[in-house]
């Protein structure tokens, strides 16, 4: 098995509105228990407050800086930090600044769209 994946993926709006590259998730990369995918949140645009009962994610934010709400909890993230969003924590992330905030979404198991109950749609 070749440990490298490459994959140029088209990038698609999700559930919670965030526009996602899938990089690896198990329906086309050898990839067994988790997903990876670059996420992008323009300027002005919140994701839809949602959870998912199973996944355990984390955010790592690349460039941008943003809004995140993490149960009752609201802070400032920025470049370098990580969010660990335990499962059936509700969640969300803004962009108030001028430029995209992009980050990379870890997903343990795989995202799935099965798994994500939209909280304020």
């Amino acid at each position: 098995m070749n440990p490298l994946h490459r994959r140029d993926a088209e990038a698609f709006t999700t559930l919670d509105r965030s526009e996602i590259r899938e990089l690896a998730h198990p329906q086309g990369a050898p990839v067994v228990a988790q997903s990876l995918a670059e996420a992008r949140v323009f300027p002005g645009q919140v994701t839809v407050l949602h959870r998912h009962h199973r996944t355990e994610e984390l955010y790592h934010i690349l460039e941008g800086a943003g809004l995140m709400t993490l149960g009752k909890e609201q802070f400032p993230v920025s470049p370098g930090e990580t969010v660990i969003i335990p499962p059936g924590t509700p969640h969300c992330i803004e962009n108030p600044g001028p430029q995209v905030l992009r980050f990379l979404c870890c997903c343990a198991p795989a995202y799935s769209d099965d798994d994500t109950e939209l909280l304020n749609a």
